[in-house]
């Protein structure tokens, strides 16, 4: 048993633990050899490490640095540390390589990838690198370009596989060892017809497992699943969720197969939509990032924050409304934070749950009905519970059941109008193809601060001699 135990104190390092120690040790290798001008050094540590590794180790880089790089670098060894940088930070890299370097690289990456690049770009900029770009992949690229942001058509890509029904397996493969080495997938073939119409689909797996004589209409599956080329890639993403596709193919109105989008493709989408979404919950007009300076980042909050500035102005003059009545029961003051926050509180929490069941899918016409009523029964619970526990507490404190009543009974018809507002106000919006993030927690807050701004004092001043 010792002799075990001993054994197993002495086993390797965990997998994940050596990769660390290796993925330093080649960083620091790679380094050296950039500082020391040791091309070769550089490119064999550095075309050794993994690609989102490479990127990771460019970024870090100073200008000066980068710049050697790109002289170590083919363009087709440069494409692919590009590809493995967002997007939106990969705009000053291409701008401070030499213009001909960078069209070349452009010309080597997938081309939905490039034309993601190219969208960054000021419309000169772009101009620039497409008039010295190669014919073949300009032509791809602007193929691309002219497609409506946020469409199957931008963010699909042109480099796929396939076949035409009427081949027997083994011409498909010789025709796929031609092409595969461009392809972003050969998991799928797509099968076409004789006027180059999507037809079917079939698995790399059933070809190779099938005669070399056998015709592909016999293998293939008609039930292909595609998407129309202007298709929101919104609904796109819900598709690879609901049916685990790990690609898709896009077509025309007569079905003409125009790309693939791959998997890889919809988790960018995924990422940027749930920043989007969370941007507009988080009551700014555009995504933030990490690299944005504090202009940059004031100047996407303050749309918003100006329009709930005017709103709470709103809210303020609805008070003055009560003046008299605050006057006369100054105590109601005390509780005008506590009404208004919660129900922004429960407001939130409403529009939260809709918000995500819109946007997953989740909820039919039938089910949005479903989601008012649970939540309006939800507030009625909420708001009992609340109402009872602070009208005991105000009872205990101020020694007044009334004003404690009063509290309760306020607290309790806020909460069932800020839970339906929460879930009702989103289910309009998309009812109107306006995106339901929009109703956002800032503004759902105070829509609901007002709201129950007018049943607190509304319910004071009708009771006035009772708290008097």
């Amino acid at each position: 048993m010792r002799g075990e135990g001993t054994e197993v104190e002495n086993t390797p390092l965990k997998f994940e633990e050596k990769y660390e120690e290796e993925h330093k040790a080649y960083g620091e290798k790679v380094y050296t050899a950039l500082i020391n001008e040791d091309m070769q050094g550089f490119r064999d540590t550095f075309l050794e490490m993994h690609p989102y590794d490479q990127a990771e180790f460019f970024i870090d880089q100073e200008k000066e640095q980068r710049i050697t790089i790109y002289s170590y670098l083919s363009p087709d060894e440069a494409a692919e540390v590009m590809i493995n940088i967002e997007v939106e930070d990969t705009k000053p890299y291409f701008l401070e390589m030499d213009p001909r370097f960078a069209s070349m690289v452009l010309s080597e990456m997938p081309a939905d990838d490039a034309v993601d690049i190219l969208n960054e770009l000021d419309k000169e900029q772009m101009v620039s690198f497409l008039t010295i770009m190669d014919k073949e992949a300009q032509s791809e690229i602007k193929g691309l370009l002219h497609y409506e942001e946020k469409t199957a058509g931008s963010i699909m890509t042109t480099e796929f596989v396939s076949i035409i029904k009427s081949q027997t397996v083994i011409e498909a493969m010789r025709h796929i060892k031609e092409v595969a080495p461009d392809a972003e997938t050969i998991y799928y073939l797509y099968v076409l017809d004789d006027a180059k119409r999507l037809v079917g689909v079939v698995s790399l797996r059933d070809i190779i497992v099938s005669s070399d004589t056998t015709l592909i209409e016999e293998i293939m599956s008609e039930k292909v699943v595609a998407v129309s080329v202007a298709k929101d890639q919104e609904d796109i993403a819900q598709m690879f969720r609901d049916y685990d596709f790990l690609a898709l193919p896009v077509v025309d109105f007569q079905d003409h197969l125009l790309g693939i989008i791959t998997v890889d493709d919809i988790l960018d989408v995924m990422e940027e939509e749930a920043s989007e979404d969370f941007s507009k919950l988080a009551g700014m007009s555009e995504t933030e990032r990490p690299k944005d300076n504090a202009f940059i980042s004031a100047k996407k909050r303050l749309p918003w924050l100006v329009i709930l500035l005017f709103m709470g102005m709103v809210t303020a003059s609805l008070i003055g409304q009560f003046e008299e009545t605050l006057n006369q029961v100054a105590v109601l003051a005390i509780f005008i934070p506590l009404i208004a926050g919660m129900a922004g509180n429960t407001g939130t929490q409403a529009l939260a749950v809709a918000i995500r069941g819109i946007t997953t899918g989740d909820y039919t016409e039938e089910g949005k009905v479903k989601i008012i009523l649970r939540e309006a029964g939800t507030g009625v619970i909420t708001g009992f519970v609340c109402g009872i526990l602070i009208c005991l507490i105000i009872f205990i404190w101020k020694g007044d059941i009334f004003l404690g009543l009063l509290v309760g009974v306020s607290i309790m018809a806020s909460l069932i109008v800020a839970t339906i507002a929460g879930s009702l106000v989103p289910i309009i919006m998309d009812r109107f193809n306006i995106d339901p993030a929009v109703a956002s927690g800032p503004f759902i807050t105070t829509i609901n601060d007002i709201i129950s701004i007018l049943i607190y004092f509304g319910m004071a001043t009708t009771f006035m001699g009772y708290l008097m």
